[in-house]
């Protein structure tokens, strides 16, 4: 970058946290976004953690970089905000798996189960599943079900599978979606970067194509489980802090890169994919967060009866 660039860039920065103290914003950004997203945002972190910091805050205006689905997800956690995204163009690959449709059409073939849902899914999807999770928290929500009754879990196979074989539960159903930039990340990565880092930790997020596998070698005894950590992005962020490790491995998106050595510039991380790009993500650039703010667009709103059907599902923190 030039010096040029530089000055730019931060008089954008500024010019942009001028306008969201004015109309009383609050900018969120997901991990996966630009570096420079991430920097000129009020707070940075996870899709569902976002919306409840929004929602604990005492903003008029939420401008939210990332897809879709969060947006909709801050505006039913925060009804009474104005909720943007700065590009209407942040889809996500994950959440169009399944539609509503879809979903009750899958509820039809297995009357009386309980629907997981993972928080990477639309409005409508949440509105008619029984708990929402995260990748953290997905484990213990399904342990909370009785094992004898049937679970639906969507959208995310590679999750599923994780959830299926940490719980030992037989009874559940997984929807067949992926996200494409985790479905990519496979097992030749992670043995290619691990050959040239052998002291490094391994993390992974549930999503990547490769945690499946993984998770059998763990269970076979082929890989050392103490050198590999299946996390959500937060986990992520928090582990390097609690481990004597200097360098890591890390599977998932490469924005999450940029949080984690902000947050520990002692340590040394490497992607397990160097191409593990979400283009959903990229397509929010700092211009496009200022036109938000200037012109309070695009406004993103959930249909009050979805909403409270959402807001009505279960959820654990």
């Amino acid at each position: 970058m030039t010096v040029l660039q530089a000055n730019y860039d931060q008089a954008l920065h500024e010019e942009i946290r001028a306008l969201a103290e004015e109309r009383n914003a609050v900018i969120l950004a997901h991990n996966y976004e630009r570096p420079e997203i991430q920097d000129v945002a009020h707070f940075v972190g996870d899709s569902l953690g976002l919306s409840r910091e929004a929602a604990s805050t005492d903003a008029d205006v939420i401008v939210f970089c990332g897809v879709h689905f969060m947006a909709e997800t801050a505006a039913i956690l925060s009804p009474e905000k104005i909720v943007l995204l700065p590009d209407l163009a942040a889809g996500c690959s994950l959440a169009a798996t399944i539609d509503g449709a879809q979903l009750r059409a899958w509820k039809a073939e297995h009357p009386g189960a309980v629907v997981v849902a993972y928080v990477n899914t639309t409005a409508e999807v949440k509105a008619e599943s029984d708990y929402c999770c995260t990748s953290g928290n997905a484990v213990e929500i399904v342990q909370s079900i009785p094992e004898d009754q049937e679970i639906l879990f969507l959208p995310d196979m590679f999750l599923g599978a994780h959830v299926r074989r940490v719980t030992g539960r037989k009874n559940i159903h997984v929807w067949m979606g992926e996200c494409h930039v985790h479905a990519g990340i496979d097992p030749e990565h992670i043995n290619l970067q691990r050959a040239a880092h052998p002291g490094a930790e391994f993390l992974i997020h549930p999503e990547c194509g490769c945690a499946t596998p993984v998770v059998e070698a763990i269970s076979a005894g082929a890989i050392d489980a103490r050198d590999v950590h299946i996390l959500s992005t937060e986990g992520m962020i928090k582990r390097p802090g609690d481990s004597p490790a200097a360098e890591f491995i890390v599977a998932t998106e490469l924005g999450i890169l940029h949080r984690l050595r902000r947050a520990h510039p002692s340590k040394t991380f490497y992607a397990a994919n160097d191409r593990a790009q979400c283009a959903y993500m990229k397509v929010t650039t700092l211009p496009k967060v200022r036109h938000a703010l200037e012109t309070l667009t695009h406004q993103i709103t959930v249909p009050e009866d979805v909403a409270a059907r959402a807001r009505g599902g279960r959820s654990s923190a």
